[in-house]
């Protein structure tokens, strides 16, 4: 065994050792290049983006043990390292390029080895246990090209203390990898698609592969292999292994909970892991250069060590700490940099930067401080990183899955620093002050508020909060008695004032079928919209949600609402899952209108994800697919809209309302070329439906009032998407367009959808047959043209309760309409409602009102009535 006098072999020139040192810069680049695009195709079948962060960083990670244990001690003990270095690279290469070509059959596998409704512990088998073996050749031999590497060092001389150090190949590979991140994920995928991502990180890796082979000769005076480990050292071996272990279990499990914790603060998009993944790497290769140039020659490695540990705890403990701040600091940060995409993702990388810095920088300290001690001892580096990313590949599990939900987060981090205090060495407690990080972990357990962030309005309360394995889920209530639903406190899922506009999303798409019995919703929310359509007696309603906190949070919505129903079957299950998995077909399917920015939602917006619900449909069948204006800009909406059209040739648009201020479009699709409905038979439909307390209460008085709701025909919708790019599985264009609009708005949702209806357009023909009753079609234009007029007339008007200054803005806007159209009606509820209150205090001013009504909308009996009853009194 090398002493640490042993002299080290030749040692090759100094551009050779930063050419080697350029090749791990390489190969962390196509590494985390691999994992980002990796996470994205994995969470079309996992069904959420933290899902797939968990299932492949515990893929990549044990992946990385099993090439560095498995292969490791070969490679030390081999005269060739360079043989296995370019064959390591190779294999990485032709496995993902593999990857790249056949992610579509292996996610359709994968989706039917879960199943439609998997059980929770069979899901998470399958997400973890498929993603590591789907990934396991490539992340095998990426686990191996470090231990080669650094076995061919031994001639480079990059190391001068024990048998070599790894710290500088350790930091030069980290590097690489945040440059691989950031590259990837603001540049790579969003320009050229995943495909094509993972084909630069190839051609990385076969640059490495030949560049080694051109630059690195094979030489016979490689320093000599380790012998056997002394009894003595056995033991200290031990302890080095179970330190390197539980090291990486900590240090990811503190990652993995603080990006947990910091969803709820920043905007939880693509854009957001990959800065928080980029911070923390950064730390690391800062740590481990840093080791390497202060701390590698000191004499006591012991005592190094515990302070390492102490460090690290105390790190851990600050990092904590600073989450409870980290909405101040994201305000902080923007107040300083003002408005704008760039602010917003400084504020987030101030974020990270608070958690992250400290505990990083010591965590690549440590790492090499341990590895350096292992080399003393007679270790090899690969059986070193192997017990390492051994660790690291349990933590997404163990924290993410098991420890999130059952003791949230902060007792997770706080567990996570005393298990760095508890790794210290015995004799190290008799210091006093190595009591002080331990009485700091009692006092934030004791006396500091659990890291939950709910945005709570003035007199409001909690009902309900959750912690889950893939997010957090919350019910508050205003002090108007309003509750609303938010998960990961950044994404509001409805509320229980918006029961009118909820049911208006599944009546609409089921009254524009002939004859519906089954219906399949899309995503659950509140539960509202599901159980506005379960109060049909023939009809059969499934509801699909992903997360079971949802679930169990809707139900004070529905419970409160009373609806409730018999029909309604509530499944636990990924949306585009279900739809590939399950056989059951469907006379309509409603999708929710997810945020687009967040949780992978834009994977629901695809030409694929829409081929799969068709095949869902029955014969006729209709599908709906609602789009939130108000969370999506017009470059995004185009993308959606131009994958819609290629799988619904004659796709047709519709309003859920006339909300100015959260708009939402549907696009409606047919299963086949299904003519339009001829307008008798439509009439039939409505004078059908069995809701028991009618649908006129939901704004749907006639067919004028459901066909009024269009806005687009087939050719408007084609002009509109013009040649924008399509958003597909492999070119994600809406998960990285659609977070701009978060972070930066640049204008307001009413702008949006009136320069959207600048550009639609609609007749008659495209989507009702009216057997030549052109007396219908006038009306029916004309109606078009009174909603244009109504939702023209809101855009300057601000809200009053005095019923006279809310009449001086609308009086005359609204008249104009109903001369427009007399059968508009949402122009003359509002008006009559405030004749009514008028009365009550200026009854001349009343029947003025009233009298114009009559004669603008003869046919309604309403303002008849009350005039009467005025002229009475």
């Amino acid at each position: 065994m090398m002493t640490a006098t042993a002299p080290l072999t030749a040692p090759l020139s100094a551009p050779r050792r930063r050419f080697a040192l350029l090749l791990m810069l390489a190969s962390g680049f196509a590494g985390l290049g691999y994992q980002i695009v990796w996470t994205q195709q994995f969470s079309l079948w996992l069904g959420h983006e933290t899902a797939a962060v968990l299932a492949v960083v515990a893929g990549f990670f044990g992946g990385l043990a099993v090439g560095a244990l498995g292969l490791g001690t070969r490679i030390e003990c081999s005269s060739r390292p360079l043989r296995w270095y370019v064959v390591c690279e190779l294999l990485i290469a032709l496995w993902s390029l593999a990857l790249a070509l056949l992610m579509p059959q292996l996610g359709t596998v994968m989706l039917a080895l879960i199943g439609e409704q998997p059980s929770p512990v069979w899901q998470w088998t399958v997400s973890f246990g498929g993603t590591f073996l789907l990934l396991l050749p490539a992340t095998a031999a990426m686990g191996a090209t470090l231990p080669a590497m650094e076995r061919m060092g031994a001639q480079m001389a990059l190391g001068a203390v024990g048998r070599r150090s790894i710290a500088a190949l350790y930091a030069s590979n980290t590097l690489g990898a945040v440059i691989g991140v950031l590259a990837t994920a603001f540049w790579l995928v969003p320009g050229f698609g995943l495909s094509r991502t993972a084909g630069v990180c190839v051609a990385l890796n076969l640059f490495c592969a030949a560049a080694a082979l051109l630059a690195f000769a094979p030489r016979s005076n490689l320093a000599a292999p380790a012998g056997p480990v002394a009894p003595a050292e056995a033991v200290l071996a031990r302890g080095l292994l179970a330190r390197l272990f539980l090291s990486g279990l900590l240090g990811i499990g503190y990652e993995v909970m603080v990006v947990r914790v910091l969803s709820q603060v920043a905007e939880d998009t693509v854009y957001t892991f990959a800065l928080l993944l980029a911070v923390y790497l950064t730390g690391t290769a800062i740590g481990a250069a840093a080791y390497q140039r202060w701390l590698l020659r000191h004499g006591d490695a012991k005592r190094i060590g515990d302070r390492l540990f102490c460090a690290l705890a105390v790190a851990c403990l600050i990092g904590t700490a600073s989450l409870w701040a980290a909405e101040q600091v994201r305000e902080s940060v923007l107040v300083l940099a003002g408005a704008g995409m760039a602010s917003a993702l400084a504020a987030e990388a101030a974020l990270a930067l608070t958690a992250f810095a400290l505990p990083t920088l010591v965590m690549g300290a440590l790492f090499s401080h341990l590895c350096a001690g292992a080399s003393r001892a007679g270790l090899s580096f690969g059986r070193c990183i192997g017990v390492n990313t051994l660790g690291a590949c349990a933590a997404p599990l163990l924290f993410g899955v098991l420890l999130a939900p059952l003791l949230g987060p902060k007792f997770a981090l706080l567990l996570i620093a005393a298990g760095y205090l508890a790794l210290m060495r015995w004799g190290a407690w008799i210091r006093p002050i190595m009591l002080l990080p331990a009485t700091a972990v009692a006092a934030l357990a004791l006396w500091t508020p659990p890291l939950a962030f709910i945005d709570m309005p003035e007199g409001g309360r909690l009902i309900s909060y959750q912690d889950g394995a893939m997010a957090a889920v919350s019910v508050v209530e205003d002090g108007n008695g309003v509750a609303r639903l938010s998960i990961n406190n950044r994404q509001q899922e409805g509320s229980s004032s918006s029961l009118y506009f909820d049911a208006r999303q599944a009546l609409l798409p089921l009254l524009l079928h002939p004859d519906p019995h089954r219906a399949l919703f899309l995503g659950l929310g509140t539960g509202m919209t599901a159980s506005a359509a379960a109060q049909d007696p023939t009809l059969q309603v499934d509801a699909v949600e992903l997360l079971p906190e949802v679930i169990r949070a809707s139900e004070h919505f529905t419970r409160a609402a009373e609806t409730g129903n018999a029909r309604l079957h509530i499944l636990s299950a990924d949306a585009r899952r279900y739809v590939r998995a399950s056989e059951k077909r469907y006379d309509v399917i409603v999708s929710d209108n997810f945020h687009p920015a967040r949780s992978g939602s834009g994977a629901l917006y695809t030409v694929e994800h829409f081929q799969a619900v068709r095949q869902r449909l029955a014969a006729q069948g209709l599908f709906c697919q609602w789009l939130p204006l108000h969370q999506l800009d017009l470059a995004s909406l185009r993308s959606v809209v131009q994958a819609f059209m290629q799988v619904y040739p004659g796709g047709t648009a519709i309003l859920a309302s006339n909300s100015l201020e959260t708009p939402v479009i549907g696009l409606i699709g047919h299963a086949d070329a299904t003519p339009v409905p001829e307008l008798r038979l439509l009439r039939a439909r409505l004078a059908g439906a069995a809701w028991p307390e009618g649908i006129a209460r939901f704004g749907v008085e006639d067919e004028l009032a459901l066909l009024g709701t269009h806005v687009a025909g087939p050719t408007a919708l084609r002009r509109f998407a013009g040649d924008a790019v399509a958003n597909t599985d492999d070119q994600p264009v809406v998960s990285y367009r659609a977070p701009r609009l978060t972070y930066a708005p640049d204008s307001l949702p009413r702008d949006r959808l009136f320069a959207l209806l600048d550009e639609l357009a609609v007749e008659p023909a495209q989507v009702v047959n009216v057997a030549a009753d052109s007396a219908f079609e006038a009306r029916l234009a004309a109606y078009w043209s009174a909603r244009r007029g109504f939702v023209e007339a809101g855009r300057e008007v601000r809200p009053s309760a005095d019923v006279q200054q809310m009449l001086a803005q609308v009086r005359e806007p609204l008249l104009a309409v109903l001369r427009t159209s007399p059968d508009f009606r949402p122009a003359y509820d509002p008006l009559l409602r405030m004749a009514a209150a008028l009365a009550r205090s200026d009854a001349p001013a009343a029947r003025l009102l009233l009298s114009e009504l009559v004669q603008a909308q003869p046919a309604r009996a309403e303002a008849q009535q009350l005039l009467a009853e005025l002229a009475s009194k």
